[in-house]
């Protein structure tokens, strides 16, 4: 059985998916771009960007009862694989070792021409 997560902490879905779904343990985060919440507002640069789709992230998780550190898995799109490793520096502060398992792919083109989305698995 399948249960939604929203939260107002998080941008809203801006189609037909939800924030977050739990099922079977687990939470799927679905892609979370770096919008402020509050203002729609989308921070400069790789760096602030990864750290605001993660509290993005960070909220539905929370909203569903877990911790960062329940990531199992996380799938990371770049406008520009050149920023890896700019990415990669904020991506770590979100996490302890273990770290989750990763994927990183360069898309040509993300919502609303950010430079990042992110998308996680939450064992709960």
């Amino acid at each position: 059985m399948k249960k939604e997560i929203s939260c107002k902490n998080a941008p809203g879905a801006i189609g037909p998916y939800s924030q977050g779904i739990t099922a079977n343990g687990f939470l799927f985060v679905s892609g979370q771009t770096p919008i402020i919440p509050a203002t729609g507002d989308i921070p400069e640069g790789i760096a602030a960007q990864t750290k605001q789709a993660f509290n993005n992230i960070k909220a539905i998780v929370e909203e569903a009862g877990g911790k960062m550190d329940n990531i199992v898995k996380c799938s990371v799109f770049l406008k520009n694989m050149n920023d890896f490793a700019e990415m990669n520096g904020a991506y770590k502060e979100f996490f302890n070792e273990p770290y989750p398992a990763r994927t990183t792919i360069e898309a040509a083109r993300l919502p609303k021409d950010v430079n990042v989305e992110i998308d996680a698995i939450v064992a709960l």
